[in-house]
């Protein structure tokens, strides 16, 4: 394993249980401004507290580089495909993000096997960025054929970046790992931190960034002269896909020859597949992880509906995705100064957890206001919302954020203050891993959910001669998507929504988590982050 400022505290704690003499410089040494338990030899519990002195240079460098490797994101992906598909099709394309709600399965691989010469991390950082690169690169060449055809190939398109993000999930456990080791122990808040700037520059990038400059209607309106448009834009997928696949393979070769991995630690010979494995299964038996692990699976259920389907909602109403992008814009450099803050109020162990609750009741409350948004919109498709709706929206959007972003660092803040950081990949990935898996599952459930309830007919209204109209029910394959809109207007007719299956789903949803949260995560939470961090350990020798 790798020696760094991150398992001082692992080291520490073997000191300390061999003697009590000077155990307050050995804890004062590894664990700078914070209140840590460690067992001394009497086998009694010593508490220690010191000040920090915030991050040193190393750890501000380190942030940097964690925030890099955190920041790519395929969020415009959905919007692209919304204009073709179902939402059951749009469901089905959502189970390639599944490779983040099972890495668990691989992750004691990924902690075990390594080259010492190379580092405990970059052994598999650099050779599955390499990877990716590549499959980006292909994907450059071949993805925009699969998405422009009059109905995509959804499960080509779902394979693809099912085996990327397979990859990219295998990256995020050997970061998580290293992020325990490149910051101090009290300074690991600041983790889940970079987590969140990294991933909001790449949210920002592939769908504020990239759905504007791939916009034929906002090339030519803020790029182009008005008397010469042309008829397609500015960036297009395969560019796109392109500049980040070099991307990749820049930052891969800056980690091989520039970026320094401290040798691995003394017990990591003794860490092999098996025994990390074994380790994890201890870990999962501790009643208080399996407690923190129910919580994660439903803690999501309130927003599924919100999550899974308003911004495709919006688009479906004749909102511009480059309305949306440009409400993400404004939003963007909140909430990467809103993530640090939060960052910084987080530190304390007995804290994490309390900004997490608060806001998973924001969380349903915002997703009421974006379902009587949506309502408010004009039925005529037109998208003609007026500035003053604009900018409820945007308002909106900043506030769903900001309390998104403090759900997320603060349960993060809490998985890096409890895991170990000798195994840190681990348990970081078991926490994370159930976490993810908690907002992926309802996805599917939820969006074939909308489709069923969903009442949604082509009218055609018939002409005679010498008696009424009459206007017919023309049976459709579905009639909410821009597909099925197109093939009713192809036979003279308009797609009706006769009833919205989103506003009951999303309604069942909130009622849902408002009882699990005041019933069982509220509760739940406030005896979990009680606990010492010592409740979170498991011995590592122990047959």
């Amino acid at each position: 394993m790798t020696a760094s400022t991150g398992s001082k505290a692992h080291d520490s704690m073997l000191t300390a249980r061999k003697s009590n003499k000077n155990i307050a410089l050995d804890v004062a040494d590894a664990l700078e401004g914070e209140k840590a338990p460690f067992l001394a030899g009497d086998g009694k519990e010593v508490e220690v507290e010191v000040e920090s002195e915030g991050l040193s240079a190393r750890e501000k460098k380190a942030m940097g580089l964690l925030i890099v490797l955190f920041g790519l994101a395929f969020g415009s992906v959905p919007f692209l495909l919304r204009a073709r598909l179902s939402y059951s099709q749009i469901g089905f394309f959502s189970f390639c993000t599944y490779p983040y709600s099972l890495k668990l399965l691989w992750s004691p691989i990924v902690d075990s096997f390594f080259i010492k010469s190379v580092g405990r991390r970059k052994s598999w950082i650099i050779p599955v960025q390499l990877i990716v690169g590549a499959c980006l690169l292909w994907a450059s060449k071949n993805v925009e054929a699969l998405i422009d055809q009059e109905t995509p190939d959804v499960k080509t398109i779902t394979w693809l970046f099912l085996i990327l993000v397979f990859f990219a999930a295998t990256q995020d456990i050997a970061v998580d790992g290293w992020a325990l080791e490149l910051l101090d122990r009290p300074n690991l808040s600041y983790a889940s931190t970079a987590q969140t700037i990294g991933l909001n520059i790449g949210y920002f990038l592939s769908f504020t960034v990239f759905l504007a400059f791939n916009s034929v209607e906002f090339s030519n309106k803020y790029f182009r002269p008005s008397s010469a448009p042309l008829d397609y834009p500015l960036l297009s997928l395969p560019a796109y896909l392109h500049f980040w696949a070099y991307g990749f393979w820049i930052v891969t070769a800056y980690l091989a020859f520039f970026q320094a991995e401290a040798p691995p630690h003394e017990e990591s010979d003794d860490m092999d597949v098996k025994k990390v494995y074994s380790i994890m299964y201890k870990i999962i038996k501790l009643k208080h992880v399996q407690a923190l692990l129910l919580l994660h699976f439903i803690s999501k259920l309130g927003i599924a509906a919100h999550e899974a389907a308003t911004s495709l909602k919006f688009l479906e109403k004749g909102i511009k995705k480059e309305d949306l992008a440009l409400a993400v814009l404004i939003d963007f450099p909140l909430q990467i100064y809103l993530g640090y803050q939060v960052g910084k109020q987080t530190r304390g162990m007995g804290s994490a957890l309390t900004p997490w609750v608060w806001s998973q009741w924001a969380r349903l409350v915002w997703a009421g206001l974006f379902m009587i948004e949506i309502l408010s919109i004009p039925k005529d498709g037109s998208g003609n919302i007026g500035l003053p709706f604009f900018i409820v929206i945007i308002l909106s959007t900043i506030g769903s954020s900001f309390v998104g972003t403090v759900n997320f660092v603060g349960i993060s803040a809490f998985h890096t203050q409890i895991s170990d950081p000798l195994i840190g990949g681990t348990y970081m990935t078991l926490l994370n891993t159930v976490s993810n898996l908690g907002g992926t599952w309802p996805r599917y459930f939820v969006l074939r959910a909308i489709d069923a309830v969903t009442i949604a007919t082509c009218h055609v209204e018939e002409k005679h001669l010498f008696t009424a109209n009459v206007e017919k029910n023309v049976p459709a394959e579905e009639c909410f998507s821009e597909r099925g809109k197109e093939q009713c207007a192809a036979i003279g007719g308009t797609c009706v929504v006769e009833r919205d299956g989103y506003y009951a789903v999303s309604c069942v949803c909130i009622a849902i988590g408002c009882a699990l949260l005041l019933f069982i995560i509220q509760p739940a939470a406030k005896r979990l982050q009680a606990l010492p961090p010592s409740a979170w350990r498991v011995k590592m020798h122990e047959k």
